[in-house]
């Protein structure tokens, strides 16, 4: 069901809804939440069964992955650490920037490569990039390159999947769950490992089952 409404919606946005969706869950922070990781992918894999031209659709991701990066990292820039004071609300969770910013400060100018594979810390790093101040010129060079590792590596992993495994569409839902499942491992071994996320996501579980059980 998973894949099948994941090739609907990309069958129906077409280029420029593809373009985006990852234009915004690289740099805009209300796009921390859509699917880009198996979106890239299936979009690859619907271009080798004919649905894109790969020759168009691969330009377009690298496009939108940059810019969008590079939107965030002026975001960060000019906001400056206001943005860690701004109030929580359903789109924006000080949490998600902290992590963004713990994580640029373990590995330096590698995040915004490394970020490219990961749900939430993507959005949320050109941002923290930007609030550090990183020089521009740096700060390109690492998005441009993670740009190509992720949106045109995923997408042409689709593609050429789709194009030499006979019948791969009867695997694509699997395929897009383990995509899934292997772009939010890192998050959930940093919870695991972190004592405080555990305890928040400890809180969290219990809150829900009283409220469960009080119904």
């Amino acid at each position: 069901m998973l894949g099948l409404d994941l090739i609907a919606l990309i069958k129906v946005a077409g280029y420029t809804g593809i373009f985006g969706i990852v234009f915004a869950e690289s740099g805009l922070l209300i796009g921390f939440f859509l699917p880009g990781d198996s979106l890239l992918f299936t979009a690859g894999f619907l271009a080798s069964q004919g649905f894109f031209d790969i020759r168009i659709l691969a330009p377009l991701c690298f496009i939108g992955a940059v810019l969008g990066d590079s939107v965030g990292y002026a975001f960060g820039y000019r906001v400056g650490r206001k943005i860690f004071n701004r109030e929580e609300s359903l789109l924006f969770h000080k949490d998600h920037l902290v992590r963004a910013e713990n994580f640029y400060a373990k590995h330096g100018g590698k995040t915004i490569i490394i970020a490219r594979f990961m749900p939430v810390i993507r959005t949320f790093a050109p941002i923290v990039a930007g609030v550090g101040a990183m020089s521009y010129a740096k700060f390109l060079m690492f998005n441009v390159v993670g740009g190509l590792a992720w949106a045109v590596g995923l997408t042409l992993l689709g593609y050429f999947l789709g194009a030499t495994i006979p019948d791969v569409d009867r695997y694509l839902l699997p395929i897009i769950v383990g995509i899934i499942v292997l772009s939010i491992l890192p998050s959930i071994i940093h919870i695991l490992k972190n004592k405080e996320d555990r305890e928040r996501l400890i809180a969290a579980g219990r809150q829900l089952l009283q409220k469960i059980t009080s119904r």
